[in-house]
């Protein structure tokens, strides 16, 4: 049978998605996105564990006059999600010396030191830290012993080693040796653990669980930053942690992306330094004339100098920086501020041009030097220290030095 002259076949009838495929497939496709999610965070966790005990578990809390401690006589254990499982040993003093406090050997050159989380050589064994590295490529040096005592703890800012002096000097130091990192600058005046964020009720939940999420998003939508929660919470999962890693691996992203931070992160390495910073440095500049005048009364040498951050390191290392930018800026200023004061500046920051993508020598994503990066620090501290002439070196013509680990 034939189609009549100028008609046109029907249009096939549509058909239509039944009433509940609309409710089901947006359902089926949020749940994929939900099981894809959960498989990475799993993943994640997995590649990226951290331990259940944690080093702040031996600090003393509470807020007191001698500034930020650990707890005398206690051992804590820490795992990283980028390290191994680190043991913390903590003497009579609360410090991890790997000795006891206040006793010097006999006819040895003693050196104290202080700082932070970085001097104290956290995520790091003790036996691989600047701590025993330093005085044993210093003995070679110098040509006689060495001795050095690790007075460091975490969070132990500027304003805790003047109010440490005297446990600094029961120590019997010849020199106290400060290592200085940009955080600890910015955090000035802060001297103990006692700032902490108030405790969630029991209904909020676990953290990182769905409850705690749901609780935190009623919480912002009522306050109305509910984009700022969302956020929050991704960057404590363990996906945005190995996000970030690999991001933090390539040497320009990672620079990029830190520089990009707020001014108490990254402002140090402007050209022009902010209000900020440049209040922070008079503050840097008090504690040193403190601590240089005190140590000075007891006969004892100070000498400071400039640990560098990842993203530092790196600008140096790649001899180049975007315009506005200057990873040395901060290291001038407190090289006037400690020569003017009469103490001792060890520039080692010159020492990175030479070292090739040092970035590799810090955990990517915490930042803290990790067993390379420590050995890189006691390398160019003990060469500053011996071009100081601290501690002189032996007279010419003495047999060298035989340290313990040579004697066979």
């Amino acid at each position: 049978m034939t189609q009549p002259a100028g008609s046109t076949p029907p249009e096939p009838e549509k058909s239509k998605l039944p009433p509940r495929d609309w409710l089901l497939l947006p359902l089926l496709g949020l749940l994929t996105v939900c099981l894809v999610a959960a498989l990475t965070e799993f993943l994640a966790r997995r590649a990226f564990s951290d331990s259940v005990g944690h080093r702040p578990a031996c600090s003393v809390r509470d807020d007191n006059p001698q500034g930020a401690r650990a707890t005398p006589n206690s051992i804590c254990w820490e795992k990283p999600p980028e390290g191994s499982l680190t043991r913390y040993d903590f003497n009579r003093c609360g410090d991890r010396a790997g000795m006891e406090c206040g006793v010097k050997p006999p006819g040895v050159y003693r050196i104290v030191v202080t700082g932070t989380s970085v001097a104290e050589g956290r995520y790091v064994p003790r036996e691989q830290t600047v701590a025993v590295l330093l005085p044993t490529a210093l003995s070679r040096l110098a040509g006689r012993p060495v001795d050095l005592y690790n007075a460091s703890t975490m969070q132990g800012f500027l304003d805790s080693t003047p109010l440490r002096l005297d446990d600094l000097l029961a120590n019997k130091p010849d020199l106290i040796l400060w290592l200085v990192t940009p955080l600890d600058v910015w955090n000035s005046s802060f001297v103990s653990y006692d700032a902490h964020p108030p405790a969630l009720p029991a209904s909020a939940g676990k953290a990182l669980s769905l409850q705690r999420a749901w609780y935190l998003l009623r919480k912002a939508y009522a306050a109305g930053s509910v984009q700022e929660v969302v956020r929050d919470h991704f960057d404590r999962t363990r996906t945005a942690f190995a996000l970030r890693y690999l991001l933090f691996e390539s040497q320009s992203q990672y620079v990029k992306s830190y520089l990009m931070g707020p001014d108490s992160e990254s402002g140090y390495l402007k050209s022009d330094l902010s209000p900020g910073w440049r209040q922070r440095l008079q503050h840097f500049d008090q504690d040193v004339a403190l601590l240089r005048q005190r140590a000075a009364a007891s006969g004892v040498q100070l000498a400071v100098t400039l640990i560098p951050y990842r993203a530092q390191a790196a600008m140096i290392s790649m001899g180049r920086w975007p315009a506005g930018y200057n990873p040395y800026r901060l290291d001038n200023e407190m090289r006037a501020i400690v020569t003017r004061n009469g103490a001792i500046y060890l520039d080692i920051l010159p020492g990175f041009r030479a070292i090739p993508n040092p970035e590799r020598d810090y955990f990517p994503v915490d930042g803290h030097p990790n067993a390379r990066g420590e050995s890189i620090l006691a390398r160019l501290l003990a060469d500053q220290l011996f071009a100081q002439r601290v501690p002189a070196p032996k007279p010419p013509g003495r047999q060298p030095i035989l340290l313990k680990q040579d004697r066979k």
